[in-house]
């Protein structure tokens, strides 16, 4: 049975110019076939903007650990396999990392 799998990409740079930029749409292009059924939200880039909420209600400005700079979501049937597909992932050749996550339905919900 599979389970859904938030990759969070942090790091990494924009492509500059027009032709860096077509080797990283041919790249995620690429890597979304070779990946096929299991990515199911192709996500999306950060930008840098971004506020914090704390336990207590206050809220600050930026990130609280690490600026975070895109995400995508997958279903794999362990880990491993999620690890797996996401070693593949084009956001590594531009100098990013990617942190998988391992999701759940949360009860009652």
């Amino acid at each position: 049975m599979s389970k859904k799998y938030m990759l969070v990409y942090t790091g990494g740079k924009m492509p500059e110019g027009e032709a860096e930029q077509k080797r990283v749409v041919k790249d995620w292009e690429t890597w979304y076939n070779r990946s096929g059924k299991a990515v199911i939200d192709q996500g999306n880039p950060f930008t840098p903007m971004s506020k914090n909420i704390s336990s207590d209600g206050r809220i600050s400005d930026g990130s609280a650990d690490c600026l975070a700079s895109g995400y995508s979501l997958i279903q794999a049937d362990s880990l491993d396999a999620a690890t797996a597909i996401a070693k593949g992932c084009p956001v590594l050749k531009d100098g990013a990392r990617i942190t998988v996550y391992e999701t759940f339905k949360a009860p009652g919900m």
